[in-house]
């Protein structure tokens, strides 16, 4: 079973950027900078990573301090990009939907067009080089003003089309609730971005809702406390709300206390479009392939199970149909080459 998962065809649709910096780049860049006090890689990776202890979302997003630090120039941040799509390549991921908050890599004088573009640079070189497919997602950070989720979008606006497909909501739900931003979504609704917002992470069930409703979301990242609420899996379901459920990552932050509880199953059997993701490879020590594992280990999921999740991310990508029938050709193609699946199917 590991040698097939290993293989399938993946689409990654919930990856955060600056959650999925490989270690070795960041202590190389850390150490290049000056900015760094640990002189045994080793220590520092335990640093960059989570641990099973980790005790809420909170404690979990402590762990983008250096990420973000080396992320504040150009030719860095073209750098990680590329070299996640070489590791996604590698683990046979077929599409990907980066996503990242610009500002948050202006802090040392560049532009928000310069972090833009120059992500754009490393997923054009990553097509070039890997073949990997690879669009673009802009975040709107929750604890910032309104003013400047507006910026995001209204300065986003222009490369619609040439690599961002979509805006995001991310950063501490718990504080900071979705209508906050309405204003801002509304205008991303208005010059034709897609939307997928981070709610439901951490417990709060209406705030899945009110991103439906007021911030006009298409997906949905994490929305596990619809389990909570029969209303709230209701609208996911006659909206056609996608969830991008990230099991692992779930699990580090405590949304839920175990794996047992964990609601994907669930939400399946009520007829929720659910893809699953990792979040971030780096902070959450993960991949598609050790999330597939988790699911088939602990929740009974079999094999004609991981590929619907894999059909439902081809459905949920935010592409224009052209480009979703290449997709699914290419995964189709890929499931073909599979002997071992003819076995099992």
């Amino acid at each position: 079973m590991k040698d097939i998962l290993n293989k399938l065809p993946k689409i990654e649709l919930h990856c955060h950027l600056d959650g999925s910096v490989r270690p070795e780049t960041m202590y190389e860049l850390l150490l290049e900078e000056g900015e760094i006090e640990y002189k045994d890689f080793k220590e520092f990776e335990e640093l960059v990573k989570v641990k099973d202890e980790c005790k809420s979302l909170v404690e979990y997003l402590k762990k983008f301090k250096y990420p973000l630090k080396i992320m504040q120039r150009q030719e860095n941040i073209e750098r990680i990009t590329y070299e996640l799509l070489e590791d996604l390549n590698i683990q046979n991921v077929k599409y990907v939907e980066i996503r990242f908050a610009p500002f948050l890599h202006t802090k040392a004088g560049l532009k928000f067009d310069e972090v833009v573009e120059s992500v754009l640079k490393g997923m054009e070189k990553g097509r070039e080089d890997f073949g990997i497919m690879s669009n673009a997602i802009l975040i709107c950070m929750r604890n910032e003003n309104i003013e400047e989720s507006i910026k995001v979008v209204e300065y986003g606006a222009k490369y619609i089309g040439k690599g961002v497909v979509a805006v995001d909501l991310a950063g501490n739900e718990q504080d900071y609730p979705p209508e906050l931003h309405e204003k801002a979504f509304k205008l991303a609704y208005q010059k034709g971005y897609n939307i997928t917002i981070h709610a439901g992470e951490t417990g709060i069930e209406k705030n899945i809702i009110k991103s439906i409703e007021l911030l006009h979301a298409q997906r949905i990242g994490h929305g596990i406390a619809a389990a909570k609420d029969p209303k709230v899996m209701e609208l996911l379901k006659n909206k056609s709300v996608f969830l991008e459920m990230c099991p692992i990552s779930n699990l580090q932050t405590k949304a839920v206390k175990t794996i047992e509880d964990y609601p994907i199953r669930s939400f399946i059997n009520k007829g929720l479009k659910v893809t699953v993701n990792t979040d971030n490879t780096t902070v959450s020590n993960t991949s598609l392939e050790k999330e597939y594992e988790l699911l088939i280990g602990k929740l009974d999921f079999n094999i004609e199970e991981i590929l619907k999740l894999i059909d439902n991310s081809i459905e949920a990508a935010f592409l224009k149909e052209k480009e979703r029938i290449k997709l699914r050709k290419v995964i189709e193609d890929e499931l073909g080459r599979i002997t071992e699946l003819e076995e099992i199917l």
